[in-house]
């Protein structure tokens, strides 16, 4: 099993996008759209603070008829945040996440944000590893027919 540190370490891209709490919620949704992201963080300094993401923009804002340019960030932002720690499994990411209907979670060390892993970063992780077991297998098979 991978560990969190080591998902970060084979991200394409390690950036970490965030926002302030009283940013209009116009703001966040444009540099959502402009990272091509789904989640960015909320910070006050070096504290994560909260998280929002286009389901909090759907559910929060576009149902309930309020206006972007006038609702902050702090207004439909999901706090306290779950996170994990780089030495956490793969397969203890997923139980969160399934269990708590996430898709992004911050990574933290030592009270400190050090990244950001997503539903898709844990997919393509555990696809790989299985591949590879795979291979170990096909090869353990081989070597014995001959």
């Amino acid at each position: 099993m991978q560990t969190v540190a080591h998902i970060l370490k084979s991200k394409d891209n390690q950036a970490v996008w965030s926002i302030a709490p009283t940013a209009m919620v116009l703001e966040a949704i444009k540099l959502l759209a402009e990272k091509g992201i789904g989640a960015l963080l909320v910070m006050e300094g070096e504290q994560v603070v909260g998280i929002v993401t286009e389901r909090d923009y759907a559910r929060k804002v576009h149902i309930k008829g309020r206006l972007s340019d006038n609702t902050p960030v702090s207004d439909i932002m999901t706090s306290p945040v779950m996170y994990v720690r780089p030495d956490q499994t793969n397969e203890q990411c997923m139980a969160l996440m399934t269990e708590n209907r996430l898709r992004h979670l911050p990574v933290m060390h030592e009270g400190k944000l050090i990244g950001l892993i997503s539903i898709g970063d844990l997919v393509k992780d555990i696809i790989s590893e299985q591949q590879f077991i795979i291979q170990q297998l096909e090869h353990y098979i081989m070597g014995e027919r001959f």
